[in-house]
C-alpha cells in the first residue's frame, strides 16, 4: 500500500470515528474534500470495500459505514508522524465543540476522564480533595462515571470507575464565546516554592506531540504533587496559552468569574509583550498560565494508586459537574 492510499485510509476512520455513527460514502467524501483531499465518490466506495475485506469498517447497507474495533485498534497503531499535530487539532476542535455559556451557566464543558478501580475509591478520593482545596485543579467541580457509562469513544469498563475533571481547554471555549481567540502554546511543568511559581523544568509544544503533555509527566513519574499539597514545594502540571494584549483586562475579569462558578482555572496572567517565567511572549499577546485538568488524578501515582488517563476525553453538561467537597458522599454508590 503506498504513502497516499494509507493517508486516505486513516482519513476515512477518523471521519468515522468522529461521526460515532454510521456514514454514507458522499458524506464520507464530502468532509474528505473538506479536509483538502482531491478524491471521487467512486474512489471512496473502492477504498471502503477494500477496509471492509481487512475488517476495519463493516458494511451497514442503505445506512452506510461504521468503524470496527479493528479499525480503532489501525488509528490507534497509525504511524507517529500522522499523529503528531492531532493533539493540537483536537484542542481547536473542542474549543470550537463546547457550548458552555458563562452567564446562564448551562451547556457542555471539556472534561478529561480517568478510570480507577472501584475498591481504590477510598483511598484515592483524600488525595483528590488535597489537590482541589490546595488550588491546583482546575477549578473546583468534576464528575463520576459508573461502569458501562460513556463519555466520547471511551466506556467506562466493569469494576472501574470514571473520574471526569474539567479540562482547561474549557478555558479556550469561554474566551472564544468572548471574542477572545487563544493560541496553546505547550504543557508543561511548573515548578513550586513555597506555594509560588518559579520556573518551568519541563515544556511540550501541543503541535510537536502525538501525546497530552500531562499524561506523559504523569506517567513518568515527574510531577510532585505530594510536595506541592504539602510544603507547597513541588512540581505541578500546567498548560500556556496567548491571548491578544487587548482582550487582558477582559480575561481578567472572565477569569474572576469563572473562579465563582467553580471553573477557575488561571494561575497566573502575564503583561503584553514581556516574557512570563522566562518563557518569551509574542508582540501584542499576554502570555497566560493555567491549571492542568489532570492535576487531581496525577497525585494518585505518586501514591501508588494505578490509573489511566485520557485528556480531552468529551464534553459533558455542567449541571453532570458537583464540588470536590461532595466526593466522600458521591463515591459511597460505586463502592
Amino acid at each position: 500500500m503506498n504513502e497516499k492510499t494509507e493517508k486516505k485510509r486513516l482519513a476515512i476512520l477518523r471521519i468515522l470515528q468522529e461521526a460515532d455513527r454510521s456514514l454514507g460514502s458522499s458524506r464520507i467524501t464530502e468532509q474528505l474534500m473538506a479536509m483538502g483531499h482531491e478524491v471521487s465518490e467512486r474512489t471512496v466506495r473502492f477504498y471502503l470495500l477494500g477496509m471492509d475485506r481487512d475488517g476495519l469498517t463493516e458494511n451497514l447497507g442503505k445506512r452506510g459505514r461504521v468503524i470496527t474495533a479493528g479499525g480503532l485498534k489501525e488509528l490507534g497503531t497509525a504511524r507517529v508522524f500522522e499523529k503528531v499535530g492531532f493533539l493540537a487539532a483536537k484542542i481547536d476542535q473542542m474549543t470550537y465543540r463546547m457550548s458552555f455559556d458563562l452567564a446562564s451557566r448551562t451547556g457542555a464543558v471539556v472534561i478529561n476522564l480517568s478510570m480507577i478501580e472501584r475498591g481504590k475509591l477510598a483511598a484515592a478520593a483524600p488525595l483528590m480533595r488535597r489537590v482541589f482545596a490546595a488550588g491546583y485543579a482546575m477549578g473546583r467541580l468534576l464528575a463520576l462515571l459508573g461502569p458501562g457509562e460513556r463519555l466520547g469513544e471511551v466506556i467506562v469498563p466493569e469494576q472501574m470507575v470514571g473520574i471526569g475533571t474539567v479540562c482547561s481547554i474549557t478555558l479556550n471555549g469561554v474566551l472564544l464565546q468572548h471574542g477572545i481567540p487563544t493560541t496553546s502554546r505547550f504543557g508543561g511543568l511548573l515548578e513550586l516554592e513555597g506555594k509560588k511559581p518559579t520556573r518551568f523544568v519541563e515544556i511540550i509544544t501541543y503541535e510537536g506531540t502525538s501525546l497530552d503533555p500531562l499524561e506523559i509527566f504523569i506517567s513518568s513519574g515527574m510531577t510532585n504533587y505530594l510536595g506541592a499539597t504539602g510544603s507547597g514545594s513541588g512540581r505541578i502540571g500546567v498548560g500556556f496559552r496567548e491571548v491578544p494584549a487587548e482582550a487582558r483586562d477582559r480575561v481578567i475579569e472572565l477569569a474572576h468569574k469563572l473562579e465563582k462558578i467553580g471553573l477557575g482555572g488561571f494561575l497566573t496572567i502575564g503583561w503584553p509583550g514581556r516574557p512570563l517565567l522566562e518563557i518569551p511572549v509574542s508582540e501584542g499577546r499576554v502570555g497566560a498560565i493555567v491549571i492542568g485538568g489532570l492535576n487531581p488524578v496525577a497525585i494518585l501515582e505518586e501514591a501508588g494508586i494505578r490509573q489511566h488517563s485520557r485528556a480531552l476525553a468529551g464534553l459533558t453538561d455542567y449541571r453532570n459537574l458537583f464540588p470536590f467537597e461532595e466526593l466522600d458522599e458521591r463515591i459511597r454508590e460505586y463502592q
